[in-house]
């Protein structure tokens, strides 16, 4: 635990106050790009400062499928260096963040008449494995129809030919998010989110800084840097166009939807990946109680501040999980929540949405604005390495150390091993029994905030003295903690990207929102109108989590 670390609204006032230095980099854009690049760069020595629109991970970084996966499927596309980089990459990610990004058997049914045979299944899950490095104990194993069927008894056995077993990661992509961020600000990054970029500061036609406007005073102030990064993900080309250089290649939006269900509902016995007869591939994996499924991948034209699930978008994926699993007869009406995200993937003419590549590239302006876009959640940190590489040259920067991400725990993930990880839980659990915290949610803890989960018990500790409820007080100790540490300004960066109660835990929000919002309002100073709205703005998203049910 770090006493000392603290990331609040306080802090986040105090950075705005010292603006006027100048910076090194600017980074634009506070997804799980930007933070990695952020977390790269200060690690080299380099003054930085990071500003978000919104909140962190607002955008496509809280909205993925929430795996670090190495992506079989590109395998098929002939993608054969990015499979290898970004199971590289997933080896890496998982050393620094042990307690968010956690191994996933994934169960790769082989139907008739599918994409893949036995056969190719298997050649193609050894490649993967291959490419990747994985260790002994991962790597893939092929089953025969009736193990296969007992290892996921809801398959059709009528079309079932066997299965491949091999491992993915699963993580919650905000989280990592912000995790990346604190650990950059513990390295002197200066990060702050409810910031918008507004417009270029030039001197001598050269970028030199930006506009900024903070969202929540409603003033403007200037960020003065040596080099300016756009890593805005779908909002990428909007930035490049205020720079006048939207010229060349663009960005292809795609649309990614994910459904979640009551597990009594799609009961799993572990993570599935699917073909669709249209020869795209679907996840379901159980979690927390639910199983979630997706995800669809259908060009986006649309206002990209807001994507939304359609009814076609349900249709789609209820429709290949029954066929896939023909006993659950999922209906709409059974989904409990949804999300949707959009993938700033690169044109290329003539090619669909799951054909475009996911490789990123990297585009500099006559004006010296550098942009990053394409790539995946898995290879955020080697798109961050890339990029700082290219800005170090840029500014000509003089005594950078090299990159030292590869063997950098995130923030609150100092374990050696998931063997520690175990441990910690066993320790806390028994030392806190008497506080009336069981198990499971002292791993709930350690799954988000890892070593932090010490400081949370703290504040749940003095929560009881004042309330008798204690489901209520694990949610404001949460929320203590986010506050202070995790620039929490609004109700809806808890629910929503600090914990996905939104998304996997609806009943919490309905019980406690009115607390959590008194919370929020009394360290905060809001107004009754501010905390009103706030509190609107939060059932406002949970009804557009279901809104393709009116």
């Amino acid at each position: 635990m770090n006493k000392s670390f603290q990331f609040s609204a306080e802090t986040r006032r105090t950075f705005i106050e010292h603006h006027l230095q100048e910076f090194d980099l600017l980074v634009i854009g506070g997804g799980i790009t930007g933070a990695g690049i952020a977390l790269d760069a200060a690690t080299r020595g380099l003054k930085v400062a990071l500003v978000e629109k919104h909140d962190y991970a607002w955008g496509t970084s809280s909205r993925s499928t929430k795996l670090i996966h190495g992506g079989l499927r590109y395998l098929k596309q002939m993608e054969i260096g990015l499979v290898k980089e970004v199971g590289t990459e997933r080896a890496i990610v998982h050393r620094n963040a042990r307690n968010l990004v956690i191994p996933e058997k994934m169960l790769l049914p082989i139907i008739k008449k599918g994409s893949l045979g036995m056969f190719s299944s298997s050649i193609a899950l050894w490649v993967y494995d291959f490419l990747a490095g994985v260790r002994s104990k991962e790597r893939r194993r092929m089953l025969g129809k009736d193990t296969t069927k007992k290892t996921e008894p809801l398959l059709d056995t009528s079309k079932l030919l066997g299965g491949g077993l091999y491992y993915e990661y699963r993580t919650d992509d905000a989280r990592l998010t912000i995790e990346n961020i604190k650990k950059a600000v513990e390295h002197g990054a200066v990060c702050i989110n409810y910031a918008k970029f507004v417009k270029p500061i030039y001197e001598n036609s050269k970028i030199a800084g930006a506009e900024i406007e903070d969202v929540i005073h409603n003033t403007n102030f200037e960020l003065r840097a040596k080099c300016v990064v756009n890593a805005t993900g779908p909002w990428v080309d909007q930035i490049r166009k205020k720079d006048n250089s939207l010229k060349g290649k663009r960005l292809q939006l795609t649309k990614g939807v994910h459904l979640v269900l009551p597990y009594a509902k799609l009961p799993l016995k572990q993570a599935i990946y699917f073909d669709v007869k249209d020869g795209r591939m679907i996840f379901a994996i159980p979690r927390q109680g639910k199983t979630y499924v997706g995800t669809t991948d259908t060009v986006y034209n649309k206002l990209i501040n807001e994507p939304t699930t359609s009814k076609d978008d349900v249709k789609y994926i209820l429709k290949a999980v029954n066929n896939m699993f023909p006993t659950v007869a999922l209906k709409p009406r059974h989904v409990e929540s949804s999300w949707a995200g959009l993938r700033p993937l690169i044109h290329e003419d003539g090619k669909s949405p799951s054909e475009l590549s996911r490789k990123d590239e990297i585009f500099e302006s006559e004006s010296g604005l550098l942009s990053i876009a394409g790539g995946k959640l898995t290879g955020y940190r080697k798109m961050a390495e890339r990029i700082v590489d290219k800005v170090i040259d840029h500014i000509e920067f003089i005594g950078s150390k090299p990159c030292q991400t590869v063997n950098l725990p995130v923030f609150g993930a100092d374990f050696a091993s998931s063997d520690e990880i175990s441990q910690l839980i066993i320790d806390l659990t028994s030392a806190n029994k008497a506080l009336g915290l069981g198990v499971e949610q002292i791993k709930s803890w350690i799954f988000k905030y890892g070593t932090e989960t010490t400081t949370i018990i703290e504040h749940y500790q003095h929560l009881l003295k004042t309330h008798t409820d204690n489901e209520v007080c694990a949610t404001l100790a949460e929320l203590n903690y986010c506050i202070d540490n995790e620039s929490v300004l609004r109700l809806e960066d808890f629910y929503i990207r600090r914990t996905a109660k939104l998304y996997f835990d609806y009943s919490n929000i309905h019980k406690y929102l009115d607390d959590a919002a008194k919370l929020l309002q009394d360290k905060l100073a809001y107004t009754d109108e501010e905390i009103t709205e706030q509190i609107l703005e939060v059932r406002r998203q949970m009804q557009l989590a279901v809104a393709f049910k009116n």
